[in-house]
């Protein structure tokens, strides 16, 4: 991206934070952001790379996309969470460290909201569509299309649609329907209803527009475009013949946002799992956060939306047409390359060129995983040769998201056919993956795995597996530990990494969590049975709740030691999210004793950097690109001797308090190196996707200088991974490889003749 083209981009975006925001952040508190809209902003980082020219047309759909969903977590769970807060009386938020009350948040979260969802829609209609049907990719209407198209159309609506709609109407005789948490329906107005003001309501019509259908329908009448109708402009055309004898005046789509949000009590659990499944079916039916609507509805008609779902004006958002705008992601699938992001093939570690199986490599070495630029598959290995393998005892492991199809799954699976000890620490409070959590929790345990659920009152957040092994005599382990979860899809979308290492000693603190996490609670104070509160000894490892936050505000504070006796001292911490005020607080000391700090943050921080006197020291980045920055590193100085630690946690209250968390440190001095020299080096050099955060809470793109030569971190990194890794097959086959069956052979791509550029 040119030094110009960068400029101009800077100059027509107006996502920084309204100056209400600021204002009122600065008037209530001088050291805290507030964590709600400290995340706001990094959705509107997000967005902003749909804004960003030089993207690709179809990633910028699918940054816009990316923007919209998370917007409807956000609402289903932190805004859900801050109007109980209100309507309970609770005066602040566990999670920030100010204190703004909870009305000024939801004020200030709706105002923020309504300036980034305009910029959005702006994007989509006056930029991303247009541009996407100069590349002969359209969305039409119904009116726009000749009458062979037409009628097309209308055969597909008969033979496909119309079995499937329920026309819902709204009168005297029938109630107002449930709407269900985040589809799509339409309102509908009829013409010419003998209707009179006195008698009631006016009657009106819902009809849902189905998730089981196509949302983007084809229309083929054009041979150099591809064409498609939303269908919900098909049903809209087609509402006399849903509503019999009933002609459309008017119809706009609304989506309902629920409270998705849920805290199971120690004491009211008497079974995890059923309590689990009664909260999920009961969240089905929690109350309405937030009304979208598309378009205007007569005044009237509104007074009936907001007293059957119970809400205030503050909770409607009108927004042009369309919604649920990740729908139209079918469209970021079609085969069109030049207008997505260079194609990238993970690689496999150079260790694994040679026959050895990865325990005699892990045996010669720690091994290090940068994903998605390593591939995933040498984790899917390590479980298929250990299920495989007669000289292996035992398995565990954790699982938080992993997938119903996973690679991971399959090989525990054929691990406990064959006879090994195999035990799985699920985690069933995994939010919005907890059906499927469940579902493949009861597979594993038909096929003979000791699954279990973890504790009622922490999440199980820690990645990790320990696999046993008889060798000459005696009980080796082998240990995989990750910042990331074993899932196989979001390794080629998250940025993480992962350490295979068979160190005894990380060994024996391994086995102690899992002995802990399938034994009693003895982390929190919630257990009922009686017992002396014992915390484990380990070598190796820092663990949450029990000891994570202690070690890090004691490293935080040897750094200001180390300042004060010999000049040098610096740390630098990449993590999702610094909210957690003790930890904060620690920093603030730490860059007042003259210790140089960079956090690089792709989310949520309620930190003010630069502040005289307070955070000069602190330097705060974020880096939003391609791939989601999901890896958590912990560097400090040390006195030279520079400690690097991994971890599956942020510096959040949830991660240090309510959470089963591991911190592990780095031992080889090569890995130590390449960390600290290339990886973190690379990501505080990067000069294209990089954002600067500002005391009052807003972000400026990072600019480059006139003479600083271009970094973009995450191609950097690919750039690496080409000239280094080894050239496997296709991601999504390579997944699937199965090196036992294919007599240890691994997915290596075989050199070929060709004339297409090796991706």
């Amino acid at each position: 991206m040119s030094d110009k083209h960068s400029d101009n981009h800077e100059t027509n975006t107006k996502l920084a934070p309204s100056a209400a925001v600021s204002k009122l952040q600065r008037l209530h508190t001088e050291r805290y952001l507030n964590r709600e809209l400290s995340w706001l902003e990094f959705n509107a980082r997000v967005l902003d790379e749909a804004r960003n020219p030089s993207v690709p047309l179809l990633e910028r759909l699918k940054f816009i996309s990316i923007f919209m969903g998370n917007l409807d977590e956000f609402y289903m769970v932190r805004v859900a969470g801050l109007r109980k807060m209100v309507q309970e009386d609770i005066k602040s938020s566990s999670d920030s460290p100010d204190e703004l009350s909870g009305e000024q948040i939801l004020e200030q979260i709706r105002k923020r909201v309504l300036e980034l969802t305009a910029f959005a829609y702006d994007t989509l209609q006056n930029e991303v569509l247009p541009s996407l049907a100069s590349e002969g990719i359209e969305i039409v209407t119904i009116n726009q299309l000749p009458a062979e198209a037409k009628a097309t159309l209308g055969a597909y609506f008969r033979d496909n649609v119309l079995p499937v709609l329920t026309p819902l109407a709204v009168d005297p005789a029938h109630p107002f329907p449930f709407l269900t948490n985040l589809a799509q329906y339409l309102v509908v107005l009829f013409k010419d209803i003998n209707y009179h003001s006195q008698l009631g309501s006016p009657p009106i019509g819902l009809v849902e527009v189905p998730s089981v259908l196509p949302r983007l329908i084809p229309v083929a009448w054009k041979a150099d475009k591809k064409q498609f109708i939303l269908l919900e402009e098909l049903v809209k055309a087609n509402i006399g013949t849903i509503f019999l004898g009933y002609e459309l005046s008017e119809a706009h789509p609304i989506r309902v946002t629920r409270n998705l949000d849920y805290t199971l009590l120690e004491n009211e659990v008497v079974d995890l799992l059923k309590s689990v499944q009664r909260e999920l079916t009961n969240r089905e039916h929690q109350e309405a956060v937030r009304m979208e609507l598309g378009g205007k509805l007569p005044k009237t008609v509104m007074e009936i939306l907001k007293k059957e779902l119970h809400v205030s004006a503050k909770e409607i958002y009108e927004s042009p047409e369309p919604l649920l705008i990740p729908g139209l992601m079918t469209l970021y699938h079609l085969p069109i390359p030049h207008l997505k992001d260079p194609a990238f093939n993970p690689r496999l570690p150079m260790q694994m060129m040679s026959n050895e199986d990865l325990f005699a490599l892990m045996r010669r070495e720690d091994i290090l995983l940068h994903h998605p630029y390593d591939s995933f598959y040498p984790v899917v290995e390590l479980l298929q040769i250990a299920a495989d393998d007669p000289n292996v005892l035992a398995i565990k492991q954790t699982l938080y998201r992993s997938g119903g199809d996973s690679p991971i799954v399959d090989a525990l699976i054929a691990a406990a056919e064959n006879g090994k000890q195999v035990t799985v620490v699920v985690e069933l409070k995994a939010r919005f993956d907890e059906k499927n959590n469940i579902s493949w929790a009861r597979r594993l345990e038909r096929a003979g795995v000791n699954v279990v659920f973890g504790f009622v009152g922490l999440k199980t957040h820690a990645k990790a597996t320990l696999i046993v092994r008889r060798e000459n005599n005696k009980l080796a382990r082998y240990v995989h530990l990750s910042t990331g979860n074993y899932n196989s899809n979001t390794a080629k979308q998250y940025t993480d990494m992962g350490l295979f290492s068979a160190n005894p000693e990380l060994a024996d603190d391994i086995g102690q969590i899992f002995n802990i996490l399938t034994g009693f609670n003895i982390l929190t104070g919630e257990n009922k049975l009686r017992r002396k509160h014992i915390a484990p000894v380990l070598k190796k490892l820092l663990i949450a709740p029990i000891s994570l936050r202690l070690h890090l505000l004691e490293l935080i504070k040897r750094e200001i030691q180390f300042k004060k006796d010999s000049g040098k001292a610096s740390i630098v911490i990449k993590v999702n999210a610094v909210t957690d005020k003790e930890l904060i607080d620690a920093l603030y000391e730490a860059s007042q004793a003259g210790v140089e700090i960079h956090l690089i943050v792709r989310g949520m921080c309620c930190l003010r950097p630069g502040i005289k006197g307070l955070s000069e020291n602190i330097h705060v980045t974020s880096i939003i690109d391609r791939f989601l920055e999901h890896s958590r590193i912990y560097f400090f100085h040390a006195g030279g001797k520079k400690e690097v630690f991994m971890a599956s946690a942020d510096m959040s209250p949830r991660n240090m308090d309510r959470r089963v968390e591991v911190c592990f440190p780095l031992e080889s001095p090569d890995i130590k190196e390449h960390i600290v020299n290339h990886i973190l080096a690379t990501y505080l050099a990067d000069n294209v996707k990089s954002w600067i955060l500002s005391p009052d809470g807003s972000y400026t793109r990072r600019k480059r200088g006139e003479h600083e030569q271009e970094v973009r971190a995450q191609q950097k990194f690919i750039e690496l991974a080409r000239d280094y890794g080894i050239k496997s097959i296709p991601y999504d086959m390579a997944i699937r490889h199965n090196t036992v069956k294919e007599k240890g052979t691994r997915p290596v791509a075989r050199a070929k003749k060709s004339h297409v550029k090796d991706h």
